[in-house]
C-alpha cells in the first residue's frame, strides 16, 4: 500500500491541500478526482516528489519516500505531467529512450533498446518509431509520452491528466493501454481525471477532493453515486447502468435546477 499520511501543502497563507491521509491499493488504477483547484495535481506532484509537502508523509510499503535516494526513486516511480512537451525535434524513439536515464543516464544498452521497442510496440506505434514527434497529433504524441513513462519500468506510474485535449478515440487508446499495465504487467496507476465516465470505467478505485480535502474515497463500484457525485461537482447527476458499465449523465443540470 501507499500510505499518506496527514499531508498539507500551504503555499503563503492559501492551503492547497489539508490533512489528506489515505491508503492507496497497489496493482489497480487509482483516479484522483474533483472540481478545480481541488488539489488534485498538488497531491499528485508531492507523490512524485516534485513538491515538498508543507506538513505530512508517504510511506510506499512502510518506507518514507523522502528517505529513498532520488536515483532509487526514479526507478519505483515515473511521472507524465500535463501537457508535456520538450521543445526539441525527436522521433517517437529518441523520446522514449528517455525512460531509460535512471539505468544508463544516457547510454544506451541492448536491454535498453529492447525495452524502448517493447514500450513503443505496447502503446501500438511501431509504425511511427521514426517519426518526429512535433509531426504527431495530439493523441499519438500523448501515447509517445505514455510509452516513454512504461520504458522507465517502474512499479508505479503518476499520470496528471493524460487524457487532456484528446478526442475519444485516442482517449479510450489511452485508458486501455493503462488498464493493461495494472493487468498484464501489475503495475500501480495513479491519475488525475476529469472525466467522470472513463473514471467510473476504468478506475479500480477513487479519490475525490474538494477545497484541499478529501470528499471520500473508495473502490469505484461502492463510491460512484448520484449523491456523491452531486455533491463533489454541484450537478445533479444521473447514472445508469449497462452491459458495458457506467453512464454518470449531467449536462444541464445544474445543482438546483429542475
Amino acid at each position: 500500500m501507499i500510505h499518506i499520511q496527514n499531508i498539507c501543502k500551504i503555499y503563503g497563507h492559501k492551503p492547497v491541500l489539508n490533512n489528506i491521509n489515505l491508503a492507496l491499493p497497489l496493482h489497480q488504477v487509482t483516479a484522483l478526482i474533483g472540481p478545480n483547484g481541488a488539489g488534485k495535481s498538488t497531491l499528485l506532484m508531492i507523490l512524485a516528489r516534485l513538491l515538498a509537502p508543507t506538513t505530512g508523509s508517504i510511506l510506499f510499503e512502510q518506507q518514507d519516500i523522502a528517505s529513498i535516494r532520488i536515483a532509487d526513486y526514479a526507478r519505483l516511480v515515473a511521472t507524465l505531467r500535463q501537457s508535456p512537451y520538450f521543445g526539441l525535434r525527436l522521433t517517437v524513439k529518441e523520446l522514449v529512450s528517455f525512460g531509460r536515464f535512471p539505468y544508463g543516464h544516457g547510454l544506451l544498452s541492448a536491454k535498453d533498446h529492447q525495452v524502448i521497442d517493447e514500450a513503443i510496440d505496447f502503446v501500438d506505434l511501431s509504425a511511427l518509431r521514426d517519426a518526429y514527434i512535433d509531426e504527431l497529433s495530439g493523441g499519438l504524441r500523448q501515447m509517445a509520452f505514455l510509452a516513454m513513462t512504461i520504458a522507465q519500468e517502474t512499479r508505479v506510474l503518476l499520470l496528471d491528466e493524460p487524457l487532456n485535449n484528446l478526442d475519444m478515440n485516442h482517449a479510450v487508446q489511452i485508458m486501455a493501454a493503462i488498464r493493461r499495465l495494472c493487468e498484464e504487467q501489475r503495475k500501480t496507476v495513479i491519475m488525475v481525471v476529469h472525466d467522470i465516465n472513463f473514471t467510473a470505467n476504468y478506475a479500480d478505485y477513487i479519490v475525490a477532493l474538494k477545497h484541499g480535502q478529501l470528499s471520500f474515497c473508495g473502490a469505484t463500484r461502492e463510491v460512484i453515486t448520484e449523491e456523491r457525485l452531486s455533491e463533489l461537482y454541484g450537478l445533479n447527476f444521473e447514472i445508469s447502468h449497462t452491459k458495458h458499465g457506467y453512464v454518470c449523465q449531467y449536462f444541464h443540470s445544474l445543482k438546483g435546477e429542475t
